[in-house]
């Protein structure tokens, strides 16, 4: 934890502008989180009190304050009572929960979203496949583990995340990572990586053996057009399950 310091208030508000009357207490928190990932808030700086915030930006207390509350829920900032509110981490520290709230408070699309959960799968697979270099065939064995577990469809799930993240790990991306994660976790509740039957299992298995034997030859085109194949055979099945 950084040492906590009262500098920097006056220039925190100065950087503020008012926002229309009856903003949602997600518009305050935006343009607080637009501040500090700027790069010009120190870690451990103590924010200006919620009074002088709300008038800086023109809504109310109420609206600040949940909106302190919900960035401190994401480690954000760091709340302390009969002492002020401060910023945790640096700006590069803090994008992981910036991605998170973005996608976290917004409207949900679930399209949307299937759309995005694709577009980023592919790139992990073109980038996996060109810096592997040789490592790809880790892959295997989570194959391996679907093909044991096709008639156990929960630990066939469980087998199809884990070769999903080591195909994170293989890209090396963290951005990417954080990012597939939250996407990954907005669409659980749609069950999009559940497979229904033996057939679905089948055909899942066949999919990612393709984006394996891609990704262990280094091919990155054949390993995004796997990839897209794999995630086209996803959408279908969640929209058949869900109306959007």
């Amino acid at each position: 934890m950084p040492a906590y310091r009262d500098t920097g208030a006056p220039d925190l508000t100065a950087a503020l502008t008012s926002l229309p009357a009856r903003t949602p207490v997600s518009e305050v928190a935006r343009r607080l989180m637009d501040l500090f990932t700027s790069g010009d808030v120190a870690p451990g700086t103590r924010l200006p009190p919620e009074r002088q915030l709300a008038a800086t930006l023109g809504v109310g207390r109420s609206a600040v304050r949940e909106a302190l509350a919900a960035l401190e829920i994401l480690g954000i900032v760091d709340v302390r009572p009969g002492s002020g509110t401060y910023l945790r981490g640096a700006a590069s520290e803090l994008l992981p929960q910036t991605l998170r709230w973005g996608l976290l408070i917004g409207e949900r699309n679930t399209r949307e979203l299937i759309e995005l959960r694709s577009g980023l799968e592919i790139y992990v697979a073109r980038l996996a496949a060109g810096a592997a270099a040789g490592d790809g065939g880790t892959l295997g064995r989570f194959v391996d583990r679907m093909r044991d577990a096709l008639d156990d469809l929960p630990a066939f799930a469980r087998a199809d995340l884990a070769f999903h993240h080591e195909l994170a790990r293989l890209a090396g991306n963290a951005m990417l990572v954080d990012l597939l994660h939250v996407v990954r976790s907005l669409l659980q509740v749609y069950a999009d990586r559940a497979v229904h039957d033996a057939e679905q299992a089948s055909r899942a298995l066949a999919e990612h053996e393709a984006i394996a034997r891609a990704v262990a030859a280094g091919d990155a085109d054949a390993a995004a057009s796997a990839m897209a194949g794999h995630m086209a055979t996803a959408a279908q099945r969640i929209t058949a399950d869900h109306a959007l």
